[in-house]
């Protein structure tokens, strides 16, 4: 079956790809294979010389990266190169400190001499989501790389052109063709891939189902997995929090990319005693954000990255307003071509709904309110997924409190916007995955952790 790219904001036809046979995908591991026998031998030094390259590259392809995202998911253009910027600087982040986290570890035995080394495992298998195409894959490959394995991408089949650009950026930057690939396969072939000798490792970021999915056959092969996964991530905002900062951060946290992203605000849980003002604010703030054309710079809210997922969201404020929330902004799917879909506010949101019980991938915010911190904390918890939280204090300690000791969740913020950065793990509980990417946590994932004990 071929591999269409359609553009979300116009609903036409960008490029339609042949989908590449079980005998290419094959051959094309057993090429990458001999690459990383190879590859694995190189010093860190050579390796961060070529990693460096491929931030080079990414930085000069920035704006043709960018307009790409924009055409197949529906990316507003700034936030497409702020997205190739965060590339880069991880590139450069692995190749300056790799050598350091991977260094061997002696530890005091009896031993004349005992210490733990750290060693590649091989072909690691990148299953990738459209929401940041760039990102999600470099984020994994550029340790993993430095670790000295190699990577095979199956990336999400409505960002086939963003998948080939990927596995170009690694060629210009002088890396050997078959050391890193993106195969152009649909998702019905991921077992098949799991089960190939060649493969040692999967990391996946997508939703829950698909992480059990893998997890599963994975286990079934006994290969190692990391699974970054849904989240329907609490902020909570208590009643000595500085409301205008705080609707700043909430309203650019559930609206970047569309909402599209699993460590989004998704549920604002607010004290009802600074409910009122919180949502005025909120909604002035969410009404500044501008949707339209993604390839236009006054954007800052594109399509949705396809009409499925447009209106699977709707379904959810309709099914949330039917059971008594009330609608404060947005909540209409717009006329024309495009998988658009408002800023959306809904309030007074409980248990029971939509939009309190499920992951909604997209523009949609909910507030749910509370009487206090304590049932505050209990409803942040109240959710099958953990992977970020926020709470919105002036009190730093308690806000430090709440984050470090009482939220559930594997990335937890006071008074910021969840976000990952490279030099901090990145990675949630419950059902949204386990393991950590980034910083020093993220390149151990995937290395043979190697006692080695001599006398």
């Amino acid at each position: 079956m071929p591999i269409v790219a359609v553009n979300p904001a116009t609903d036409s036809i960008i490029k339609t790809y042949p989908e590449m046979s079980s005998s290419d995908a094959g051959e094309a591991l057993a090429q990458t294979e001999r690459a990383f026998g190879q590859w694995r031998r190189r010093s860190f030094a050579d390796r961060a010389v070529l990693l460096k390259k491929v931030a080079d590259v990414l930085r000069k392809n920035q704006e043709p990266s960018a307009r790409l995202m924009a055409q197949e998911m529906g990316k507003p253009v700034a936030q497409g190169r702020s997205e190739i910027e965060k590339c880069a600087t991880g590139c450069e982040y692995y190749a300056e400190n790799a050598e350091r986290f991977l260094s061997p570890e002696n530890i005091a035995t009896d031993a004349v001499k005992s210490y733990v080394a750290f060693q590649p495992l091989g072909i690691v298998l990148a299953v990738m989501p459209w929401n940041f195409p760039f990102w999600q894959v470099f984020r994994a490959a550029a340790p993993a790389l430095m670790a000295g394995n190699a990577v095979v991408l199956k990336h999400a089949s409505n960002v086939p052109g963003c998948a080939l650009a990927i596995e170009e950026t690694f060629r210009q930057a002088g890396l050997a063709e078959e050391l890193f690939r993106s195969l152009l396969i649909g998702s019905a072939h991921v077992a098949a891939l799991i089960e190939h000798p060649h493969v040692k490792a999967v990391t996946l970021t997508g939703s829950t189902p698909a992480g059990k999915a893998v997890a599963a056959k994975a286990g079934e092969m006994l290969k190692k997995t990391v699974l970054e996964l849904g989240g329907s991530d609490p902020y909570l905002i208590l009643e000595d929090a500085d409301l205008e900062a705080a609707s700043e951060i909430c309203a650019a946290a559930r609206l970047v990319n569309c909402g599209q992203s699993c460590i989004a605000a998704k549920r604002f849980i607010v004290v009802e005693s600074v409910r009122k003002a919180f949502e005025a604010l909120l909604v002035q703030k969410m009404q500044g954000y501008r949707m339209g054309d993604p390839l236009k710079e006054d954007t800052t809210v594109g399509p949705m990255a396809r009409r499925d997922l447009r209106d699977s969201l709707h379904e959810q404020v309709a099914g949330s307003l039917a059971k008594g929330a009330h609608l404060l902004l947005g909540g209409s799917i717009p006329q024309g071509p495009g998988a658009y879909y408002p800023p959306t506010l809904l309030t007074n949101v409980a248990k029971g709904m939509p939009a309190y019980d499920e992951e909604t991938f997209g523009p949609v915010a909910a507030i749910i309110p509370v009487k206090d911190e304590a049932q505050g904390i209990r409803v942040a918890n109240d959710s099958p997924f953990g992977l970020g939280a926020a709470v919105f204090t002036r009190d730093r300690k308690r806000g430090e409190r709440i984050a470090a000791e009482q939220l559930e969740a594997g990335c937890c913020f006071v008074n910021a916007q969840v976000r990952s950065d490279v030099r901090l793990p990145f990675g949630g509980t419950k059902e949204s995955g386990y393991g950590r990417e980034l910083s020093s946590f993220g390149i151990r994932e995937f290395v043979n952790i190697k006692t080695v004990y001599i006398n």
